[in-house]
């Protein structure tokens, strides 16, 4: 997937400077541990042996435990929020969630996001930007993907404040 990659911080982010059909590569990635998969899983009561019982994900075609899917989305949505969030006022909708295969602890999640749809709202200080999120593991294998609409400040309202 061609795409610019992103820097570690940036000016870009206002609602003014994403193009529908823009490509991003974010910049960070992150090794998905066992706290990680622990802690929220258990946050929300899920308690499918496929996230807590070594022993009895042994004998599946997974081998192992499986992360949380979750939180293998809720990852990829945070690495992608710095380029694409950093101005949000709010986030309006996360839709067309898909896992597409597994992730287990140790692998490591970048995510890629592509600018969809860009309207003016009903507000003058800021506009609504979707983008479709994908997320993969250290293979290049897409693990994740998902579409987020979110409220971002104009830079002719906000920058100067």
């Amino acid at each position: 997937m061609p795409a610019k990659v992103s820097a570690l911080t940036g000016k870009g982010n206002y609602f003014e400077d994403f193009e529908v059909g823009a490509k991003l590569r974010h910049a960070r990635g992150t090794t998905i541990g066992e706290v990680e998969n622990q802690m929220l899983t258990k946050l929300v009561l899920n308690t499918a042996d496929g996230h807590y019982n070594e022993h009895r994900m042994a004998g599946t075609s997974f081998g192992r435990r499986l992360v949380f899917g979750l939180i293998t989305g809720s990852v990829c949505i945070g690495l992608a929020t710095q380029d694409t969030g950093e101005n949000a006022l709010a986030e309006l909708a996360l839709t067309a969630i898909k896992f597409t295969a597994p992730v287990f602890h140790g692998d490591t999640l970048y995510t890629y996001s592509e600018v969809i749809e860009k309207r003016d709202s009903d507000r003058p200080d800021a506009g609504i930007v979707r983008f479709k999120h994908w997320g993969t593991k250290q293979d290049g294998k897409v693990v994740f993907e998902g579409e987020r609409s979110v409220l971002i400040k104009r830079r002719s309202h906000w920058l100067n404040r």
